[in-house]
């Protein structure tokens, strides 16, 4: 593909197709999340505790394999296959829920136990949730970039585009999911037509990925090769670290092992060394008596994206109980609103349809966060986001500890009056204060979470990094199930009525307050956490540290002549005279040019877009340039 075009294709053009598709797909997908606690405890006659953790469950495998859709999206086939593949997949397991919803016969009767599926319903049952699990999952790890990839971070107005496009992708899966929580919601909760709910869910789902597809010739596609796979770069470096553990690292970071830009057309980037995790290096250290193999020497680069991805670990794991707390609103919270007065008037409201308070607030507020905030931070911070990725998701993680310190004291008021008077309970809106807060608490923290794992992420890797975000909302749910299980079970043997906080099916026994105030205490405690990771964190756009010295490029300087393929053959131009210029060139000075009929090459130092990123390009020269080089095929 050539570079213009390259340039004619993404952008928000293309872009719109996604958004598309993710407002289709969440129509029915955040219905469920809400809803199926209910169709877990009335039609598949599941208890409270087994309704809470069957969903949590759910939500929790589809978030973690959405790695599965990343990691193959980055080895094996682009982030578009690799989503129709896995919407294909979400589509069938959304069909077959929809058939035992709708038969009887493939339904379990009422038996009074903790759960009553059982046999072939119960394989029906959990065959049909799995699928949709790794479908929809699938989808998530490769969607997201595949957006992040039709705009070019190395292009500042792109680059703001960029962040952009994350808040409209929020925008996006809000509105669809307004349409879900209040119309398939209502469809399923109060008329009792499950199977017509997943139905719609079926189509909706169908046509966004239809119109995902019509998408394609718009896509800037990008093919990735399976010795780029993720997860090879990191064993190497793993390995290689591992068998030079002996070695002792030089003094100077440019002995250690790198190639030029122009070697490593797949990656598009030559990240600078970083004195963190310095043990890694010692995959870079060029080895004396072997050939320069993938397992016997890393570049720079790949141990850097290494040191990248280690880095994210602790912000990943800082976020996880935030999405603990995130599952109590789909789950007790719902319960919680089958004990309150859900009539307006004569209408009876849903129980869960009460997000759709914070999804208008989330409706209302991405637009003013996007055209007010962003360009007036913009102009103090001097950020293309306006504040940076770690800022929002701190905002979010206080205003979730409050939104569950709110939800332990309305809980307490819910089943205060109803020990008072059953017959009046309070009002279903009082749950607006908790979704409210918990809603904008997702707004900052769900996007940044996703421009930060998509931006910091090495190119070859960014599906797979994005898939991080969904990684922390599986470890929350999943977590959410063991508070459940474990505190019901400490607190069964300590209290006078050895029951659990949280049992059987009256809530109005039940202490869901004290729940609610220990994940509001942990959410605290959690923050301060965070807030040490976050400060510890150093961006990969922050401009490379200038007191220590670039690495070179060893496969012309260092190893042996017969070991340097012939520049001559591989690029048609004379390298000897090109790492001459770049040999004479001071460290850490403004760019330099100098004029050569061979194209001699300029080498640019500083802040860059990606930051952390040194920049080489060609001067004028009959030779192809390096941008066209490395536009990705579609």
């Amino acid at each position: 593909m050539t570079g213009d075009h390259y340039k004619k294709k993404g952008g928000f053009k293309a872009s719109i197709f996604i958004f598309v598709l993710v407002s289709l797909e969440n129509m029915g997908f955040i219905a469920n999340m809400v809803s199926l606690v209910l169709y877990f405890m009335y039609v598949m006659f599941f208890n409270y505790p087994n309704s809470a953790n069957t969903v949590t469950n759910f939500m929790g495998s589809t978030f973690l394999l959405s790695l599965i859709g990343g990691f193959i999206s980055d080895t094996f086939i682009s982030r578009f296959t690799t989503s129709i593949i896995f919407g294909f997949i979400e589509v069938l397991g959304l069909a077959l829920v929809t058939i035992q919803a709708y038969s009887k016969d493939l339904q379990p009767a009422y038996c009074g136990k903790a759960s009553c599926i059982d046999g072939s319903k119960a394989v029906m049952f959990y065959f049909s949730l799995g699928l949709l699990a790794l479908g929809a999952g699938g989808v998530k790890g490769a969607l997201p970039a595949l957006g992040g990839d039709q705009f070019d971070h190395k292009d500042p107005k792109e680059a703001k585009a960029l962040a952009r496009y994350f808040n409209w992708l929020l925008l996006s899966t809000t509105l669809g999911a307004c349409v879900g929580v209040t119309g398939i919601v209502y469809l399923t909760t109060e008329k009792h037509k499950w199977y017509w709910g997943f139905f719609i869910s079926t189509v909706a789902t169908f046509i966004g990925f239809t119109v995902l597809a019509l998408g394609k010739p718009f896509y800037r596609i990008r093919e990735p090769e399976m010795a780029d796979s993720p997860i090879v770069r990191i064993a190497q470096v793993i390995v290689v670290a591992i068998n030079n553990s002996k070695l002792a690292l030089p003094d100077s970071p440019d002995e250690l092992y790198e190639i030029s830009k122009t070697k490593n057309d797949f990656r598009e980037e030559i990240i600078s060394h970083t004195n963190q995790f310095r043990f890694l290096d010692k995959a870079a250290i060029v080895p004396k008596d072997s050939k320069t193999t993938p397992w016997t020497v890393c570049t720079v680069t790949q141990v850097e994206e290494v040191k990248i991805l280690t880095r994210m670990l602790p912000i990943l794991f800082s976020t996880v109980i935030m999405n603990t707390c995130l599952a109590q609103l789909q789950t007790f919270s719902v319960m919680q609103g089958n004990f309150m007065n859900r009539k307006i008037g004569n209408f009876n409201v849903p129980a869960a349809s009460i997000p759709i308070i914070p999804l208008v607030f989330m409706s209302i507020l991405v637009p003013i966060y996007e055209f007010f905030f962003v360009p007036f931070a913009r102009k103090i911070t001097k950020h293309p986001s306006g504040i940076t990725q770690l800022q929002r998701v701190g905002v979010g993680l206080v205003l979730s500890a409050i939104s569950m310190a709110i939800a332990g004291i309305v809980e307490v008021k819910r089943r205060d009056q109803a020990h008072r008077d059953i017959m009046k309970p309070i009002s279903l809106f009082w749950l607006s204060f908790q979704y409210g807060i918990f809603g904008i608490a997702d707004m900052f923290t769900l996007v940044g979470l996703l421009e930060f794992f998509y931006r910091e992420a090495p190119i070859g890797m960014r599906s797979l990094s994005t898939s991080f975000t969904w990684l922390t909302l599986s470890f929350g749910y999943f977590l959410s199930t063991v508070f459940v299980n474990v505190i019901n079970a400490i607190t069964k043997r300590t209290s006078s009525s050895k029951q659990g906080w949280i049992h059987g099916l009256d809530l109005n026994s039940s202490h869901l307050n004290l729940f609610y105030w220990f994940l509001a205490i942990l959410s605290c405690l959690n923050f301060l956490n965070y807030l040490y990771w976050a400060s510890w964190y150093k961006y990969k756009t922050e401009e490379p540290d200038h007191s220590e010295p670039k690495a070179m490029d060893l496969t012309t300087e260092q190893l042996p002549m017969e070991e340097v393929p012939d520049p001559t053959e591989a690029k048609g131009e004379d390298l000897s005279t090109r790492m001459l210029v770049a040999e004479e060139e001071p460290e850490h000075t403004e760019a330099k040019a100098k004029d050569s009929s061979t194209g001699p090459l300029l080498v640019e130092e500083g802040s860059t877009v990606d930051g952390g990123v040194t920049e080489v390009h060609e001067g004028p020269s009959s030779v192809q340039t390096e941008d066209s080089k490395q536009q990705p095929t579609s």
